[in-house]
């Protein structure tokens, strides 16, 4: 393992050995208050952290001993279609509601969106089509950023948020998941990202984000010390939402139902090609340069 001291204010692009860009160490943008902003944002999760009554799913999320809920829309986990995600009471909706139109959280949606147009544009065309696909076919579905090619977002609450090794597959294969670190921990003794199949254990200070394709690498966190806290702040679109606009706004089972044979052929003639095709949305380093 290599380990990256990234400063986590430039930005970095991470390169494959066929010049693809497959990952972005986005950092942060310019403005002097940013300190702040990121401030005023951990401090309001933690507020909220001590007025939310968990669910045993957002406490047992999978990826960490830590409490996590997610905003937006998705598709998929037992929903017949694609709609917004509920959450346990009116209250806590409010109280999410309120805490996202935080400067700092709005000002991070378009950071990501920024750097995600910037460093996979033809991914970020795909994701962008997709929801306004959505937003046409059911204008009720939730829109928190309204600037953003994200359909989600999660809160992990931490304070300890150090995620074990996992892949999120539930998201798009080949898309990208926008991830920033928030509290008061030191970034030289813990919180640094390891994206395990790319070998790279980087430094990851608060305040800052990085933006990976989430369901293809295997990535978690070096602890970070105790009396430290740490949260985090990722945005993504689940993979059903995609199949749901590329099926005519059906699931899988209610279009093979009606499918003409020729429309079926089609349909695997696209599943066998959608690896390589994902694959090639990935920029090549050296055409970013020359754009």
């Amino acid at each position: 393992m290599t380990l990256y001291n990234w400063d986590g204010k430039s930005c970095c692009p991470i390169l494959d050995s066929q010049d693809r860009v497959v990952a972005v160490l986005a950092g942060q943008p310019r403005g002097s208050n940013w300190e702040g902003l990121m401030s005023e944002a951990a401090n309001r999760i933690a507020r909220d952290r001590d007025r939310i009554h968990f669910t045993d799913k957002q406490l047992n999320n999978g990826r960490g001993k830590f409490p996590a809920i997610s905003v937006g829309v998705s598709y998929g986990g037992g929903r017949r279609q694609p709609g917004n995600v509920a959450q346990s009471s009116a209250a806590v909706l409010t109280l999410l509601t309120s805490l996202l139109a935080l400067q700092g959280f709005l000002s991070l949606s378009d950071f990501a969106n920024v750097i995600f147009q910037a460093y996979a544009p033809q991914t970020y065309g795909h994701y962008w089509d997709c929801l306004q696909s959505l937003w046409k076919w059911n204008p009720r579905l939730r829109r928190q950023f309204k600037k953003s090619a994200f359909a989600s977002c999660t809160i992990n609450f931490g304070p300890f948020t150090v995620c074990r090794p996992h892949t999120d597959r539930h998201n798009l294969s080949f898309g990208w998941c926008s991830i920033t670190a928030l509290g008061t921990f030191n970034p030289d003794k813990g919180g640094h990202l390891i994206l395990w199949d790319l070998g790279l254990i980087i430094r990851f200070p608060p305040g800052s984000t990085i933006l990976i394709p989430s369901a293809l690498l295997t990535h978690s966190n070096v602890p970070i010390q105790e009396n430290e806290t740490r949260y985090s702040f990722v945005q993504y679109s689940a993979a059903g939402l995609f199949r749901w606009v590329y099926n005519g706004f059906k699931s899988d089972a209610d279009f093979e139902a009606t499918a003409t044979p020729a429309q079926s052929a089609k349909r695997e003639e696209d599943r066998q090609n959608r690896w390589k095709s994902g694959v090639g949305m990935f920029s090549k380093w050296s055409d970013l340069q020359r754009a």
